[in-house]
């Protein structure tokens, strides 16, 4: 029987919050399958999805999964360096790709890792996505939003998200 893709706790999430948690799974065309962009959407794609290999939540970006899309982006185990220090290699990576990354696509993901940043129920993951979230901004020299403006923006109320819209971009 099926049940949906995405993970429970994303259920509870304003309908916006959960749009725009989708509209970074894809990833851009044209980069590396195996360069930092792409290794970081693996754990990203973790984090917001159920594999439909194992039909259950993958809780790390090391446990072996068999496909690429929610494939591993870390090799080894925890043993010397802990995952959340490792993946910044990824992070890294994406940063330094980010002049060949469409700033489209840019934008989906820094507005996504910031709701997992905030709102996803593991702390360790939740920080981890919070300090992406804060180098890609201080990265883009702006100030991080508030969960609360967040909230505000991405709340299903048409008044909340013109509030922060700019006029040429008013539908």
């Amino acid at each position: 029987m099926s049940k949906p893709v995405t993970q429970e706790w994303t259920h509870s999430l304003s309908l916006m919050q959960q749009s725009v948690l989708l509209t970074a799974v894809r990833g851009p065309d044209g980069l590396p399958k195996y360069g930092g962009c792409k290794m970081l959407l693996r754990w990203y794609r973790r984090c917001i999805l159920i594999s439909s290999f194992f039909r259950r939540v993958l809780c790390d970006p090391i446990e072996d999964d068999g496909g690429s899309f929610l494939g591993v982006s870390l090799n080894d185990d925890d043993s010397i360096d802990h995952w959340t220090d490792r993946m910044q290699v990824h992070v890294n990576q994406y940063l330094r790709e980010l002049d060949a990354i469409p700033h489209h696509f840019q934008m989906h993901l820094l507005h996504a890792v910031e709701i997992l940043g905030y709102k996803h129920p593991d702390r360790e993951i939740r920080d981890f996505w919070f300090q992406v979230y804060m180098r890609l901004v201080n990265d883009m020299h702006l100030g991080p939003e508030s969960e609360k403006a967040m909230d505000e923006r991405l709340g299903d109320s048409r008044e909340g998200w013109l509030a922060r819209a700019d006029v040429a971009t008013r539908a």
